[in-house]
C-alpha cells in the first residue's frame, strides 16, 4: 500500500476517533481502513494504536508518528499548493460553517461575488449555530458572530453589527414603549436560545454592565423566526442589527432603548493556525474583509497571501 495514503488514513483515524468514521469519509470499508493501519504498523515494526471495543488511543510511538506524519502531509499539501500558484487560477473545495441567520442572509451574496472572480473554487457551506470542530478537517473555515473567542485559532474580523432591542410599531402602540431596562419585565420578550449569556440579556446602564432575565413569551434558535415574530407584534427582540435589517428597512421593526445597547458584536472568519494556508482559504478570507468593508471594492481581495501574523486577530481569550 502507498505509504502516503497509509499515513493520511492513520492521521484521520486519530482525528476522527473511529475506523468507521474514516471509512465513511473516504467511501471505503472499515476493513480496508484497518488494512491500511495494519500495513503501516507492519512496515514500521511498532504498534501505533491501542484498540479496545470502546475507543482507539495512541501508543507512545503512535503519538510521535502522528505529529511528524501530520507535518509531512501538510508539507506535501504546501508543495502542491505552491505549484498550483504558478497558475493564475485558484482551485479546490472550500468547506465553510456559518450561523444559520448570517449565513443564509449575508454569505450567499458574498460567495456569489467571490466565485465570479474564482470560478474554479467550489464552496460547501453548512449552516449551524452550534460549535464545530475545526481540528478534524471537516471544515476549513467557520464564520461566527460572537464576542466570545476561543484560544488556539486565528480569528479574522471582517465586519461587525450592533446588538440592540427592536419591536414593531403595532406592538408599541398596543403595549407602550419601555423607557428603561427595568420596564422590560412588564413586556413580552422574544429570546434567542443558546447564546453565550444563556437566559440573560446584557446592557450598559450608567457605564456598568447589567444583566436581566426577561420573561420571554417565545424563544427559538433561529433569528429569522424571532425577527418574524417581532415584526408580527409578538414582543420585543434583542438581536444583531444585521439579522433584522430587512424589517428595519421597511419599517416593520424600530429600535428602542438604543442608549442601553451594550456593544457591537464582531463577525469573524475563524480557522486553525498552521504554517501554510491554502490559496482557496486566503483568497476567500481576504475577499470577505474587502467585501464587507464600507467603501471598499472586493475586486482587490484576490491576493493569495494573508497579512502577517501580527496583523491578524488571534483568538486568545
Amino acid at each position: 500500500m502507498d505509504k502516503f495514503n497509509s499515513m493520511a488514513v492513520f492521521c484521520r483515524v486519530v482525528e476522527l476517533g473511529t475506523l468507521t468514521a474514516v471509512a465513511r469519509e473516504m467511501h471505503i470499508s472499515p476493513m480496508m481502513i484497518s488494512k491500511y493501519i495494519a500495513d503501516l504498523e507492519k512496515k514500521l515494526g511498532v504498534s501505533l494504536l491501542n484498540r479496545t471495543t470502546r475507543k482507539i488511543s495512541l501508543t507512545e510511538a503512535g503519538g510521535k508518528y502522528y505529529q511528524r506524519s501530520k507535518q509531512i502531509l501538510e508539507d506535501v499539501l504546501e508543495l502542491e499548493e505552491q505549484t498550483l500558484k504558478l497558475s493564475s487560477t485558484v482551485t479546490g473545495l472550500l468547506k465553510i460553517s456559518a450561523p444559520i441567520d448570517f449565513g443564509g442572509m449575508h454569505m450567499v451574496p458574498a460567495i456569489d461575488a467571490y466565485q465570479r472572480q474564482n470560478p474554479e473554487v467550489s464552496i460547501r457551506m453548512t449552516l449551524e449555530n452550534s460549535a464545530i470542530n475545526l481540528v478534524d478537517g471537516s471544515f476549513d473555515l467557520a464564520i461566527r458572530v460572537t464576542d466570545d473567542l476561543h484560544p488556539g485559532f486565528v480569528a479574522r474580523k471582517f465586519t461587525e453589527t450592533r446588538l440592540c432591542l427592536y419591536a414593531s410599531p403595532g406592538y408599541l402602540a398596543e403595549h407602550g414603549s419601555p423607557t428603561c431596562i427595568d420596564d422590560l419585565e412588564r413586556h413580552s420578550c422574544l429570546h434567542f436560545i443558546d447564546t453565550p449569556h444563556g437566559e440573560h440579556w446584557v446592557f450598559k446602564v450608567d457605564g456598568k454592565t447589567k444583566k436581566i432575565k426577561p420573561q420571554w413569551r417565545f424563544a427559538s434558535n433561529n433569528g429569522r423566526a424571532l425577527g418574524q415574530a417581532a415584526a408580527l407584534g409578538m414582543g420585543i427582540i434583542n438581536a444583531p442589527e444585521l439579522s433584522v435589517a430587512p424589517y428595519l428597512r421597511d419599517g416593520r421593526l424600530v429600535e428602542i432603548l438604543h442608549e442601553y445597547s451594550l456593544q457591537t458584536v464582531s463577525v469573524y472568519a475563524i480557522y486553525p493556525q498552521r504554517r501554510f494556508f491554502p490559496a482557496k482559504l486566503t483568497t476567500f478570507v481576504n475577499f470577505l474583509v474587502a467585501y464587507f468593508s464600507p467603501g471598499e471594492s472586493p475586486v482587490s481581495a484576490s491576493s493569495h497571501r494573508l497579512p502577517p501574523v501580527n496583523e491578524r486577530s488571534k483568538a486568545t481569550s
